[in-house]
Protein backbone atom coordinates (compact mmCIF):
# COMPACT_ATOMS: atom_id res chain seq x y z
CA UNK A 1 0.00 0.00 0.00
CA UNK A 2 1.52 3.41 -0.95
CA UNK A 3 2.33 5.89 1.81
CA UNK A 4 1.97 9.66 1.40
CA UNK A 5 2.71 12.54 3.81
CA UNK A 6 0.91 15.90 3.99
CA UNK A 7 2.81 18.94 5.25
CA UNK A 8 1.01 22.24 5.97
CA UNK A 9 3.41 25.19 5.91
CA UNK A 10 2.96 28.94 6.08
CA UNK A 11 3.67 29.15 2.33
CA UNK A 12 1.30 26.41 1.17
CA UNK A 13 0.51 22.70 1.17
CA UNK A 14 3.16 20.11 0.29
CA UNK A 15 2.53 16.45 -0.60
CA UNK A 16 5.35 13.91 -0.28
CA UNK A 17 5.69 10.20 -1.05
CA UNK A 18 7.71 7.66 0.89
CA UNK A 19 9.92 5.95 -1.65
CA UNK A 20 11.91 3.34 0.31
CA UNK A 21 11.03 0.05 2.06
CA UNK A 22 8.66 -0.54 4.95
CA UNK A 23 11.48 -0.95 7.49
CA UNK A 24 12.19 2.77 7.46
CA UNK A 25 8.55 3.59 8.14
CA UNK A 26 8.67 1.79 11.47
CA UNK A 27 12.24 2.64 12.54
CA UNK A 28 12.36 6.17 13.94
CA UNK A 29 16.11 5.89 14.67
CA UNK A 30 16.91 5.40 11.00
CA UNK A 31 14.67 8.32 10.08
CA UNK A 32 16.48 10.55 12.59
CA UNK A 33 19.85 9.66 11.12
CA UNK A 34 18.60 10.21 7.55
CA UNK A 35 17.13 13.62 8.45
CA UNK A 36 20.59 15.11 8.95
CA UNK A 37 21.61 14.48 5.31
CA UNK A 38 19.28 15.83 2.59
CA UNK A 39 20.53 13.34 -0.04
CA UNK A 40 19.62 10.34 2.10
CA UNK A 41 16.35 11.88 3.15
CA UNK A 42 15.45 12.77 -0.45
CA UNK A 43 15.86 9.11 -1.43
CA UNK A 44 13.48 8.14 1.34
CA UNK A 45 10.90 10.95 0.90
CA UNK A 46 10.22 12.63 -2.45
CA UNK A 47 8.17 15.71 -3.25
CA UNK A 48 5.03 15.09 -5.32
CA UNK A 49 3.32 18.50 -5.39
CA UNK A 50 3.14 21.95 -3.83
CA UNK A 51 0.13 24.30 -3.66
CA UNK A 52 1.14 27.84 -2.59
CA UNK A 53 -1.28 30.21 -0.88
CA UNK A 54 -2.44 33.12 -3.01
CA UNK A 55 -2.29 35.73 -0.22
CA UNK A 56 -1.93 36.11 3.55
CA UNK A 57 -5.73 36.25 3.88
CA UNK A 58 -6.02 32.93 2.05
CA UNK A 59 -3.33 31.41 4.29
CA UNK A 60 -5.13 32.67 7.42
CA UNK A 61 -8.48 31.22 6.25
CA UNK A 62 -6.88 27.83 5.60
CA UNK A 63 -5.00 27.69 8.90
CA UNK A 64 -8.15 28.70 10.84
CA UNK A 65 -10.12 25.94 9.11
CA UNK A 66 -7.44 23.33 9.84
CA UNK A 67 -7.21 24.36 13.51
CA UNK A 68 -10.97 23.84 13.84
CA UNK A 69 -10.85 20.42 12.14
CA UNK A 70 -12.37 21.54 8.81
CA UNK A 71 -10.92 20.57 5.42
CA UNK A 72 -10.54 23.69 3.19
CA UNK A 73 -11.57 23.45 -0.45
CA UNK A 74 -8.02 24.30 -1.55
CA UNK A 75 -6.58 21.36 0.41
CA UNK A 76 -9.30 18.99 -0.75
CA UNK A 77 -8.78 19.80 -4.44
CA UNK A 78 -4.97 19.59 -4.02
CA UNK A 79 -5.15 16.11 -2.49
CA UNK A 80 -7.68 14.82 -5.02
CA UNK A 81 -5.55 16.16 -7.88
CA UNK A 82 -2.25 14.56 -6.75
CA UNK A 83 -3.26 11.30 -5.10
CA UNK A 84 -4.15 8.21 -7.19
CA UNK A 85 -7.90 7.69 -7.35
CA UNK A 86 -8.18 3.97 -8.02
CA UNK A 87 -5.88 2.75 -5.26
CA UNK A 88 -6.42 2.93 -1.52
CA UNK A 89 -4.05 5.51 -0.07
CA UNK A 90 -2.52 5.94 3.40
CA UNK A 91 -1.84 9.60 4.23
CA UNK A 92 0.40 10.63 7.11
CA UNK A 93 -0.90 13.66 9.07
CA UNK A 94 0.20 15.37 12.29
CA UNK A 95 -3.17 16.65 13.60
CA UNK A 96 -5.87 14.24 14.84
CA UNK A 97 -8.75 16.59 13.96
CA UNK A 98 -7.47 17.03 10.41
CA UNK A 99 -7.07 13.26 10.04
CA UNK A 100 -10.70 12.53 10.93
CA UNK A 101 -11.93 15.44 8.76
CA UNK A 102 -9.93 14.20 5.74
CA UNK A 103 -11.29 10.67 6.10
CA UNK A 104 -14.85 12.03 6.14
CA UNK A 105 -14.35 14.51 3.28
CA UNK A 106 -12.35 12.35 0.85
CA UNK A 107 -13.38 8.67 0.45
CA UNK A 108 -10.68 6.06 -0.01
CA UNK A 109 -8.12 7.77 2.24
CA UNK A 110 -6.81 6.28 5.46
CA UNK A 111 -5.02 8.83 7.64
CA UNK A 112 -2.24 7.73 9.97
CA UNK A 113 -0.53 9.49 12.86
CA UNK A 114 2.53 7.86 14.43
CA UNK A 115 6.01 8.62 15.72
CA UNK A 116 7.50 7.75 12.32
CA UNK A 117 5.17 10.19 10.56
CA UNK A 118 6.11 12.93 13.03
CA UNK A 119 9.83 12.33 12.38
CA UNK A 120 9.33 12.38 8.60
CA UNK A 121 7.42 15.66 8.81
CA UNK A 122 10.19 17.08 11.01
CA UNK A 123 12.67 16.26 8.25
CA UNK A 124 10.38 17.77 5.60
CA UNK A 125 10.14 20.96 7.67
CA UNK A 126 13.94 21.06 7.97
CA UNK A 127 14.62 20.63 4.24
CA UNK A 128 11.47 22.30 2.92
CA UNK A 129 13.35 25.13 1.16
CA UNK A 130 15.47 22.55 -0.71
CA UNK A 131 12.39 20.59 -1.79
CA UNK A 132 10.60 23.72 -3.07
CA UNK A 133 13.19 25.58 -5.09
CA UNK A 134 10.77 28.40 -6.00
CA UNK A 135 11.04 29.67 -2.40
CA UNK A 136 13.98 32.00 -1.89
CA UNK A 137 16.11 32.28 1.22
CA UNK A 138 14.20 33.83 4.11
CA UNK A 139 10.75 33.65 2.50
CA UNK A 140 9.62 30.71 4.64
CA UNK A 141 10.67 32.47 7.87
CA UNK A 142 8.89 35.69 6.85
CA UNK A 143 5.75 33.76 5.92
CA UNK A 144 5.80 31.91 9.25
CA UNK A 145 6.24 35.13 11.20
CA UNK A 146 3.48 36.98 9.33
CA UNK A 147 1.02 34.09 9.53
CA UNK A 148 1.78 33.57 13.22
CA UNK A 149 1.06 37.23 14.01
CA UNK A 150 -2.14 37.23 11.93
CA UNK A 151 -3.36 33.98 13.51
CA UNK A 152 -2.69 35.19 17.06
CA UNK A 153 -4.31 38.55 16.33
CA UNK A 154 -7.41 36.87 14.94
CA UNK A 155 -7.64 34.52 17.93
CA UNK A 156 -7.46 37.44 20.38
CA UNK A 157 -9.86 39.56 18.34
CA UNK A 158 -12.53 36.88 17.92
CA UNK A 159 -12.18 35.39 21.39
CA UNK A 160 -15.70 34.60 22.62
CA UNK A 161 -14.50 34.79 26.22
CA UNK A 162 -13.07 38.33 25.97
CA UNK A 163 -15.99 39.78 28.02
CA UNK A 164 -15.47 37.06 30.62
CA UNK A 165 -11.83 38.09 30.82
CA UNK A 166 -12.85 41.55 32.05
CA UNK A 167 -14.87 39.94 34.84
CA UNK A 168 -12.04 37.57 35.75
CA UNK A 169 -9.48 40.37 35.92
CA UNK A 170 -11.75 42.73 37.89
CA UNK A 171 -12.74 40.15 40.55
CA UNK A 172 -9.09 39.12 40.95
CA UNK A 173 -8.09 42.76 41.40
CA UNK A 174 -10.98 43.33 43.81
CA UNK A 175 -9.94 40.41 46.03
CA UNK A 176 -6.32 41.56 45.98
CA UNK A 177 -7.32 45.13 46.85
CA UNK A 178 -9.43 43.92 49.80
CA UNK A 179 -6.37 42.18 51.26
CA UNK A 180 -4.07 45.14 50.61
CA UNK A 181 -6.56 47.70 51.93
CA UNK A 182 -6.98 45.79 55.18
CA UNK A 183 -3.20 45.71 55.63
CA UNK A 184 -2.78 49.40 54.76
CA UNK A 185 -5.70 50.48 56.97
CA UNK A 186 -4.34 48.58 59.96
CA UNK A 187 -0.94 50.17 59.41
CA UNK A 188 -2.53 53.65 59.14
CA UNK A 189 -4.54 53.16 62.34
CA UNK A 190 -1.53 51.89 64.24
CA UNK A 191 0.64 54.72 63.01
CA UNK A 192 -1.80 57.56 63.69
CA UNK A 193 -2.89 56.07 67.05
CA UNK A 194 0.45 57.07 68.55
CA UNK A 195 -0.79 60.65 68.23
CA UNK A 196 -4.57 60.18 68.67
CA UNK A 197 -5.31 56.70 70.19
CA UNK A 198 -8.93 57.49 71.17
CA UNK A 199 -10.00 57.96 67.54
CA UNK A 200 -9.99 54.18 66.89
CA UNK A 201 -12.80 53.58 69.40
CA UNK A 202 -14.92 56.49 68.17
CA UNK A 203 -14.47 55.75 64.41
CA UNK A 204 -14.01 51.99 63.80
CA UNK A 205 -14.48 52.26 59.99
CA UNK A 206 -11.15 52.18 58.13
CA UNK A 207 -12.16 54.56 55.34
CA UNK A 208 -13.57 57.19 57.69
CA UNK A 209 -10.54 56.84 59.97
CA UNK A 210 -8.16 57.55 57.07
CA UNK A 211 -10.25 60.56 55.99
CA UNK A 212 -10.21 61.99 59.53
CA UNK A 213 -6.46 61.40 59.80
CA UNK A 214 -5.99 63.54 56.66
CA UNK A 215 -8.42 66.17 57.97
CA UNK A 216 -7.40 66.47 61.65
CA UNK A 217 -3.61 66.04 61.31
CA UNK A 218 -2.58 67.60 64.65
CA UNK A 219 -5.24 67.06 67.32
CA UNK A 220 -4.19 70.22 69.14
CA UNK A 221 -5.45 72.36 66.24
CA UNK A 222 -9.04 71.11 66.56
CA UNK A 223 -11.67 73.68 67.59
CA UNK A 224 -15.44 73.90 67.65
CA UNK A 225 -15.32 75.50 64.19
CA UNK A 226 -14.00 72.26 62.66
CA UNK A 227 -17.17 70.40 63.72
CA UNK A 228 -18.85 70.86 60.31
CA UNK A 229 -15.90 69.51 58.34
CA UNK A 230 -15.63 66.48 60.65
CA UNK A 231 -19.41 65.93 60.26
CA UNK A 232 -19.04 65.91 56.46
CA UNK A 233 -16.19 63.37 56.70
CA UNK A 234 -18.41 61.15 58.88
CA UNK A 235 -21.33 61.28 56.39
CA UNK A 236 -23.42 63.75 58.46
CA UNK A 237 -23.13 62.05 61.88
CA UNK A 238 -22.97 65.05 64.30
CA UNK A 239 -22.93 62.96 67.47
CA UNK A 240 -19.86 61.05 66.34
CA UNK A 241 -18.21 64.31 65.21
CA UNK A 242 -18.78 65.84 68.65
CA UNK A 243 -17.37 62.69 70.25
CA UNK A 244 -14.22 63.11 68.14
CA UNK A 245 -13.83 66.70 69.40
CA UNK A 246 -14.33 65.63 73.00
CA UNK A 247 -11.83 62.81 72.66
CA UNK A 248 -9.24 65.16 71.12
CA UNK A 249 -9.46 67.49 74.11
CA UNK A 250 -8.75 64.67 76.60
CA UNK A 251 -6.39 62.62 74.41
CA UNK A 252 -3.39 60.82 75.93
CA UNK A 253 -1.40 60.58 72.65
CA UNK A 254 2.11 61.84 72.09
CA UNK A 255 3.08 64.84 70.03
CA UNK A 256 4.40 64.25 66.48
CA UNK A 257 6.68 66.47 64.43
CA UNK A 258 5.55 68.00 61.12
CA UNK A 259 7.81 65.72 59.07
CA UNK A 260 6.27 62.59 60.64
CA UNK A 261 2.76 64.02 60.26
CA UNK A 262 3.37 64.70 56.57
CA UNK A 263 4.31 61.06 55.95
CA UNK A 264 1.25 59.86 57.90
CA UNK A 265 -0.97 62.23 55.90
CA UNK A 266 0.46 61.03 52.56
CA UNK A 267 -0.12 57.40 53.52
CA UNK A 268 -3.67 58.13 54.75
CA UNK A 269 -4.47 59.88 51.44
CA UNK A 270 -3.25 56.81 49.56
CA UNK A 271 -5.55 54.61 51.66
CA UNK A 272 -8.49 56.94 50.93
CA UNK A 273 -7.81 56.94 47.17
CA UNK A 274 -7.51 53.15 47.10
CA UNK A 275 -10.81 52.80 48.99
CA UNK A 276 -12.56 55.10 46.52
CA UNK A 277 -11.12 53.19 43.57
CA UNK A 278 -12.30 49.95 45.16
CA UNK A 279 -15.91 51.22 45.22
CA UNK A 280 -15.64 52.26 41.55
CA UNK A 281 -14.23 48.86 40.64
CA UNK A 282 -17.10 47.12 42.44
CA UNK A 283 -19.70 49.16 40.53
CA UNK A 284 -17.89 48.30 37.27
CA UNK A 285 -17.98 44.60 38.22
CA UNK A 286 -21.69 44.82 38.99
CA UNK A 287 -22.40 46.38 35.59
CA UNK A 288 -20.33 43.75 33.77
CA UNK A 289 -22.02 40.90 35.61
CA UNK A 290 -25.49 42.29 34.83
CA UNK A 291 -24.51 42.54 31.15
CA UNK A 292 -22.78 39.15 30.79
CA UNK A 293 -24.43 36.89 33.39
CA UNK A 294 -27.62 38.58 34.67
CA UNK A 295 -29.29 35.37 35.85
CA UNK A 296 -26.23 34.12 37.73
CA UNK A 297 -25.74 37.50 39.42
CA UNK A 298 -29.43 37.69 40.35
CA UNK A 299 -29.22 34.23 41.94
CA UNK A 300 -25.81 34.22 43.63
CA UNK A 301 -24.79 37.87 43.79
CA UNK A 302 -22.21 39.67 41.68
CA UNK A 303 -19.11 38.77 43.68
CA UNK A 304 -19.88 35.07 44.16
CA UNK A 305 -20.92 34.69 40.52
CA UNK A 306 -17.75 36.46 39.34
CA UNK A 307 -15.61 34.20 41.55
CA UNK A 308 -17.26 31.11 40.04
CA UNK A 309 -16.59 32.40 36.51
CA UNK A 310 -12.99 33.25 37.41
CA UNK A 311 -12.32 29.84 38.95
CA UNK A 312 -13.90 28.00 35.98
CA UNK A 313 -11.94 30.12 33.45
CA UNK A 314 -14.97 31.43 31.54
CA UNK A 315 -18.75 31.48 31.62
CA UNK A 316 -18.88 28.75 28.96
CA UNK A 317 -16.67 26.45 31.04
CA UNK A 318 -18.85 27.09 34.09
CA UNK A 319 -21.97 26.25 32.05
CA UNK A 320 -20.40 22.95 30.96
CA UNK A 321 -19.73 21.87 34.55
CA UNK A 322 -22.28 19.60 36.25
CA UNK A 323 -23.97 20.81 39.44
CA UNK A 324 -21.82 18.49 41.57
CA UNK A 325 -18.66 20.21 40.29
CA UNK A 326 -20.12 23.70 40.82
CA UNK A 327 -20.96 22.74 44.41
CA UNK A 328 -17.33 22.04 45.42
CA UNK A 329 -15.69 24.52 43.01
CA UNK A 330 -12.90 26.17 44.98
CA UNK A 331 -12.51 23.33 47.51
CA UNK A 332 -10.31 21.05 45.38
CA UNK A 333 -7.58 20.72 48.03
CA UNK A 334 -10.09 19.63 50.67
CA UNK A 335 -11.68 17.19 48.21
CA UNK A 336 -8.41 15.45 47.29
CA UNK A 337 -7.33 15.42 50.93
CA UNK A 338 -10.63 13.72 51.83
CA UNK A 339 -10.23 11.18 49.04
CA UNK A 340 -6.66 10.45 50.13
CA UNK A 341 -7.52 10.03 53.80
CA UNK A 342 -10.92 8.44 53.09
CA UNK A 343 -12.73 11.01 55.20
CA UNK A 344 -15.86 13.07 54.50
CA UNK A 345 -15.74 15.12 51.29
CA UNK A 346 -16.46 18.90 51.44
CA UNK A 347 -20.07 20.04 51.06
CA UNK A 348 -19.39 23.43 49.45
CA UNK A 349 -16.68 25.57 47.91
CA UNK A 350 -17.01 29.13 46.67
CA UNK A 351 -20.81 29.05 47.01
CA UNK A 352 -20.31 29.11 50.80
CA UNK A 353 -19.99 32.90 50.49
CA UNK A 354 -23.60 33.07 49.28
CA UNK A 355 -26.15 34.34 51.81
CA UNK A 356 -28.28 31.20 51.49
CA UNK A 357 -25.62 28.95 53.06
CA UNK A 358 -25.27 31.24 56.07
CA UNK A 359 -29.02 31.44 56.60
CA UNK A 360 -29.49 27.66 56.58
CA UNK A 361 -29.20 25.63 59.77
CA UNK A 362 -26.16 23.43 60.38
CA UNK A 363 -27.86 20.18 59.40
CA UNK A 364 -29.32 21.73 56.20
CA UNK A 365 -26.16 23.49 54.91
CA UNK A 366 -25.16 20.54 52.72
CA UNK A 367 -28.67 20.13 51.32
CA UNK A 368 -29.09 23.82 50.47
CA UNK A 369 -25.59 23.98 48.94
CA UNK A 370 -26.47 21.06 46.65
CA UNK A 371 -29.75 22.73 45.68
CA UNK A 372 -28.07 26.10 45.15
CA UNK A 373 -25.37 24.54 42.95
CA UNK A 374 -28.09 22.97 40.81
CA UNK A 375 -29.78 26.33 40.28
CA UNK A 376 -26.45 28.07 39.64
CA UNK A 377 -25.68 25.53 36.90
CA UNK A 378 -29.04 26.23 35.25
CA UNK A 379 -28.54 30.02 35.48
CA UNK A 380 -25.04 29.87 33.98
CA UNK A 381 -26.30 27.75 31.05
CA UNK A 382 -29.11 30.21 30.35
CA UNK A 383 -26.64 33.12 30.38
CA UNK A 384 -24.08 31.33 28.22
CA UNK A 385 -26.20 29.67 25.54
CA UNK A 386 -29.32 31.87 25.19
CA UNK A 387 -29.51 33.72 21.85
CA UNK A 388 -32.17 36.29 22.78
CA UNK A 389 -31.76 39.56 24.72
CA UNK A 390 -30.22 39.19 28.16
CA UNK A 391 -32.76 39.17 30.98
CA UNK A 392 -32.60 38.36 34.71
CA UNK A 393 -36.12 36.88 34.97
CA UNK A 394 -34.88 33.30 35.20
CA UNK A 395 -32.33 34.21 37.87
CA UNK A 396 -34.97 35.96 39.97
CA UNK A 397 -37.30 32.96 39.69
CA UNK A 398 -34.48 30.59 40.64
CA UNK A 399 -33.68 32.79 43.64
CA UNK A 400 -37.32 32.57 44.72
CA UNK A 401 -37.07 28.78 44.45
CA UNK A 402 -34.05 28.75 46.78
CA UNK A 403 -35.95 30.97 49.24
CA UNK A 404 -38.90 28.56 49.14
CA UNK A 405 -36.55 25.62 49.72
CA UNK A 406 -35.14 27.36 52.82
CA UNK A 407 -38.68 27.88 54.13
CA UNK A 408 -39.44 24.23 53.39
CA UNK A 409 -36.49 23.12 55.53
CA UNK A 410 -37.61 25.42 58.38
CA UNK A 411 -41.43 25.24 58.32
CA UNK A 412 -42.27 22.38 55.94
CA UNK A 413 -44.14 24.60 53.42
CA UNK A 414 -44.29 22.79 50.07
CA UNK A 415 -42.36 24.73 47.36
CA UNK A 416 -43.45 25.14 43.74
CA UNK A 417 -42.44 22.67 41.09
CA UNK A 418 -39.57 23.59 38.81
CA UNK A 419 -41.73 23.17 35.68
CA UNK A 420 -44.33 25.64 36.94
CA UNK A 421 -41.66 28.20 37.86
CA UNK A 422 -40.03 27.99 34.42
CA UNK A 423 -43.42 28.40 32.74
CA UNK A 424 -44.03 31.56 34.78
CA UNK A 425 -40.63 32.92 33.75
CA UNK A 426 -41.25 32.15 30.07
CA UNK A 427 -44.69 33.78 30.29
CA UNK A 428 -43.04 37.04 31.39
CA UNK A 429 -40.66 37.13 28.41
CA UNK A 430 -43.18 38.29 25.71
CA UNK A 431 -44.01 41.36 27.80
CA UNK A 432 -40.45 42.55 27.49
CA UNK A 433 -40.53 41.85 23.76
CA UNK A 434 -43.63 44.06 23.41
CA UNK A 435 -41.91 46.83 25.33
CA UNK A 436 -38.93 46.55 23.01
CA UNK A 437 -41.25 46.85 20.02
CA UNK A 438 -42.96 49.91 21.55
CA UNK A 439 -39.58 51.59 22.08
CA UNK A 440 -38.50 54.38 19.65
CA UNK A 441 -37.23 53.14 16.31
CA UNK A 442 -33.55 53.11 15.49
CA UNK A 443 -31.77 53.00 12.12
CA UNK A 444 -30.95 49.35 12.71
CA UNK A 445 -34.62 48.54 13.23
CA UNK A 446 -35.50 50.41 10.02
CA UNK A 447 -32.91 48.38 8.11
CA UNK A 448 -34.34 45.18 9.53
CA UNK A 449 -37.85 46.20 8.44
CA UNK A 450 -36.60 47.01 4.95
CA UNK A 451 -34.99 43.58 4.72
CA UNK A 452 -38.19 41.94 5.94
CA UNK A 453 -40.28 43.85 3.39
CA UNK A 454 -37.89 42.86 0.58
CA UNK A 455 -38.05 39.22 1.62
CA UNK A 456 -41.88 39.42 1.76
CA UNK A 457 -41.95 40.85 -1.78
CA UNK A 458 -39.70 38.05 -3.01
CA UNK A 459 -41.95 35.49 -1.36
CA UNK A 460 -45.07 37.03 -2.96
CA UNK A 461 -43.39 36.98 -6.40
CA UNK A 462 -42.39 33.36 -5.97
CA UNK A 463 -45.96 32.54 -4.86
CA UNK A 464 -47.38 34.20 -8.00
CA UNK A 465 -44.99 32.21 -10.18
CA UNK A 466 -46.09 29.02 -8.45
CA UNK A 467 -49.77 29.93 -9.05
CA UNK A 468 -49.09 30.52 -12.76
CA UNK A 469 -47.31 27.19 -13.04
CA UNK A 470 -50.22 25.45 -11.32
CA UNK A 471 -52.74 27.09 -13.72
CA UNK A 472 -50.73 26.07 -16.78
CA UNK A 473 -50.51 22.50 -15.44
CA UNK A 474 -54.31 22.45 -14.95
CA UNK A 475 -54.87 23.63 -18.53
CA UNK A 476 -52.59 20.91 -19.86
CA UNK A 477 -54.48 18.33 -17.83
CA UNK A 478 -57.84 19.57 -19.21
CA UNK A 479 -56.55 19.45 -22.77
CA UNK A 480 -55.23 15.96 -22.23
CA UNK A 481 -58.53 14.82 -20.69
CA UNK A 482 -60.53 16.38 -23.60
CA UNK A 483 -58.32 14.63 -26.16
CA UNK A 484 -58.84 11.37 -24.29
CA UNK A 485 -62.63 11.95 -24.36
CA UNK A 486 -62.55 12.60 -28.10
CA UNK A 487 -60.53 9.48 -28.74
CA UNK A 488 -62.86 7.45 -26.54
CA UNK A 489 -65.95 8.84 -28.35
CA UNK A 490 -64.45 8.07 -31.78
CA UNK A 491 -63.62 4.53 -30.70
CA UNK A 492 -67.21 4.03 -29.40
CA UNK A 493 -68.66 5.18 -32.77
CA UNK A 494 -66.45 2.70 -34.63
CA UNK A 495 -67.64 -0.07 -32.34
CA UNK A 496 -71.30 0.85 -33.05
CA UNK A 497 -70.67 0.72 -36.80
CA UNK A 498 -69.04 -2.67 -36.47
CA UNK A 499 -72.04 -3.95 -34.45
CA UNK A 500 -74.46 -2.68 -37.14
CA UNK A 501 -72.47 -4.40 -39.88
CA UNK A 502 -72.42 -7.63 -37.94
CA UNK A 503 -76.23 -7.45 -37.42
CA UNK A 504 -76.81 -6.89 -41.19
CA UNK A 505 -74.60 -9.82 -42.04
CA UNK A 506 -76.53 -12.01 -39.59
CA UNK A 507 -79.86 -11.03 -41.18
CA UNK A 508 -78.52 -11.83 -44.66
CA UNK A 509 -77.32 -15.23 -43.49
CA UNK A 510 -80.75 -16.00 -41.97
CA UNK A 511 -82.53 -15.07 -45.24
CA UNK A 512 -80.21 -17.29 -47.27
CA UNK A 513 -80.78 -20.17 -44.90
CA UNK A 514 -84.62 -19.80 -45.22
CA UNK A 515 -84.43 -19.83 -49.03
Amino acid sequence: MPFWILHESASGYGLFERAEAEEIATSTDEIQTAIQDFKKFNKMVQNVGFMPFQSTENALENINAISEGIVPELLKSFIEMNLPKKKKVTLGVVDDKLATALQEAIPGIKCEKSAAVAEIIRGIRLHFDQYIKELKNGEIERAQLGLGHAYSRAKVKFNIHRVDNMIIQSISLLDQMDKDLNTFAMRCREWYSWHFPELVRVVPDNYQFAKLACLIKNKGDLTQDSLSSITDALDGDEEKAQAVLDAAKASMGTDISEVDMNSIEAFAKRVVSLSEYRTKLFTYLQKKMHDVAPNLSALMGEQVGARLISHAGSLTNLAKYPASTVQILGAEKALFRALKTRSNTPKYGLIYHSTFIGRASTKNKGRISRYLANKASIASRIDSFSDGPQTSIFGEKLREQVEERLRFYDTGAVPKKNLDVMREAIAQLPKEDEEMEAAPKTPKADKKKEKESKSAKKESKSAKKDDKKAESAKKKRKEASSSEDESSSSSSEEEKKKKKKSKKEDKKDKKKSKK
